[in-house]
């Protein structure tokens, strides 16, 4: 039932205009890093080469890119969990799907696993564009591949807790600006209480995906992700459970 659910999500995303719209903006931005900064790196090739330890291709061109769709989903993935919910309950369509041999948990796990199905095609540009790099010299897929696991990871966790805020309110606005709201806060809290080891700095995505981003893949970091998105889909599914009981 989990696949049917997400194979319903999956199909409903990509007939909605917003996200074919959302994919031509995210592509053509991406186009744009990727051009730039290999335009950038071609130009100032010479002179990193007389350094010790130049940065290559993967660090001036890969690594921008993954950044920036991190940052990127950070503020459009909340428009897409905002109606998983919110939205079935607004048009009263939620009651249909409990009427259905299915549990919660399964709603929930199946929407969540249809959006992360419509993310990776996000995700999985990206990697092409960088691996493309491997035709004009050498690049480090080392790098590439913690970047990728790393965006795959951040993002299952922004869905978890965008899910979950869907799941608190019938109005898929007030869903959607929860949603960033919530991210921002979380994201910024890594950059806004220093280096040092406190609370704040070691429960923000930034803090844990920061270390993907420098080819450093640390269990710990992977546990915070699986963690975060496991809480926020179980404290979901409680509120679902609640709300329609």
């Amino acid at each position: 039932m989990i696949r049917v659910i997400a194979s319903r999500e999956f199909r409903s995303l990509f007939a909605s205009p917003l996200a074919w719209i959302i994919l031509a903006i995210l592509q053509a931005i991406l186009a744009w890093i990727f051009l730039a900064r290999l335009d950038a790196y071609l130009g100032v090739q010479a002179q990193l080469s007389r350094l010790v330890n130049p940065p290559g291709a993967t660090e001036w061109i890969a690594a921008p890119m993954f950044s920036a769709i991190s940052m990127i989903y950070l503020m459009i993935i909340p428009l897409f969990t905002m109606r998983l919910v919110a939205e079935e309950r607004r048009n009263r369509t939620l009651p249909l799907l409990f009427s259905a041999p299915v549990t919660t948990s399964e709603i929930v796990l199946g929407k969540f696993l249809g959006l992360m199905g419509f993310l990776f095609f996000g995700i999985f540009l990206v990697f092409l564009m960088s691996a493309s790099l491997h035709f004009g010299g050498k690049i480090d897929f080392g790098l590439i591949a913690s970047a990728t696991l790393g965006v795959f990871l951040v993002s299952a966790a922004y869905g978890s807790l965008g899910l979950y805020i869907s799941c608190l309110t019938r109005h898929p606005l007030l869903a959607g600006i929860g949603g960033i709201g919530a991210l921002l806060a979380l994201w910024a809290a890594g950059y806004g209480t220093g280096k040092g080891s406190n609370f704040f700095h070691d429960i923000s995505p930034s803090t844990h995906f920061s270390n993907f981003m420098q080819g450093i893949v640390d269990t710990g970091d992977i546990a915070y992700f699986l963690l975060f998105t496991a809480f926020f889909l179980t404290l979901a599914s409680w509120r679902l459970e609640e709300r329609e009981s």
